[in-house]
């Protein structure tokens, strides 16, 4: 899942690609380094991000999709706007993305209500504003899985086919560093749930912080060798979908990764 940030303040590559043209050649980059989806966003949603109005968001989507739906390859919106939503799958979207985990009012039954879309719920404590300032406490693993459980079935009730559903335990979404790396040593609990897991470990401060050497902390662009071996450990303990802003590498080390596996097997 290749990130298309059409924002001017996402914390690893915000401005880079708040013009259409620019988005679109960065997407169509993606792809050629061999993205199976594209993760689109039009609102921040780092740590302290002030919240963009709707007609803002939708302004900042529209020339995009317009021309990217066209492309024939899955697509995914970031947005936790149900009016949002609405208008990109009436657009040709194929999945919603939504850190709050269609708990906005309205968003669970615009989703319920399409035939086909497919769905990421993502676990946040609190809110973007706050999230970081006020991190939960308590065993990590535990209240993110029954998260998960209670908006999975929230789904599963309102007649949404398991199929069309993944869950994400939102690295850095509210959680200390700590948090952070226990769901990733424990992520294969998640499988529990008994479906397909998103990680989201690029370029998070989660990493910088790891990395960090004399007290510098690297800059998120300089965390893709670190953001490339998080996202083996969540293959291993059984992601399914890896949402990355640095495709190609992604690629190459699951190459390697898919190598060890066939030749092991050989023996």
């Amino acid at each position: 899942m290749g990130i298309v940030n059409l924002t001017p303040d996402s914390f690893s590559d915000g401005g880079q690609y708040v013009e259409s043209s620019q988005a679109l050649r960065h997407a169509e980059q993606l792809l050629k380094d061999g993205a199976d989806i594209l993760d689109v966003g039009a609102e921040s949603t780092r740590p302290g991000a002030i919240p963009v109005p709707l007609d803002q968001e939708l302004a900042r989507l529209e020339p995009f999709l317009s021309v990217a739906v066209r492309w024939q390859v899955p697509i995914s919106v970031d947005t936790s706007k149900p009016e949002v939503m609405q208008s990109v799958l009436d657009w040709g979207v194929d999945i919603i993305n939504d850190i709050w985990a269609l708990r906005q009012p309205g968003a669970q039954e615009v989703v319920a209500a399409h035939p086909r879309c497919g769905v990421c719920l993502m676990h946040m404590h609190r809110d973007p504003q706050t999230m970081q300032s006020e991190t939960m406490t308590g065993d990590a693993l535990v209240e993110v899985e029954a998260f998960l459980r209670e908006r999975l079935n929230v789904l599963l009730s309102l007649g949404v086919s398991a199929s069309r559903l993944v869950l994400d335990p939102g690295i850095g979404f509210g959680k200390t560093v700590a948090q952070n790396f226990q769901l990733l040593a424990g992520q294969a609990d998640l499988q529990r749930l008994n479906c397909p897991l998103v990680a989201g470990w690029s370029r998070k401060s989660a990493l910088g912080l790891a990395l960090a050497r004399d007290g510098q902390v690297p800059a998120p662009a300089q965390r893709k060798v670190a953001s490339v071996a998080a996202a083996l450990l969540a293959v291993e303990r059984g992601a399914s979908v890896l949402r990355v802003h640095d495709v190609k590498e992604t690629q190459e080390a699951l190459s390697v990764w898919r190598a060890m596996h066939q030749y092991a097997s050989e023996r």
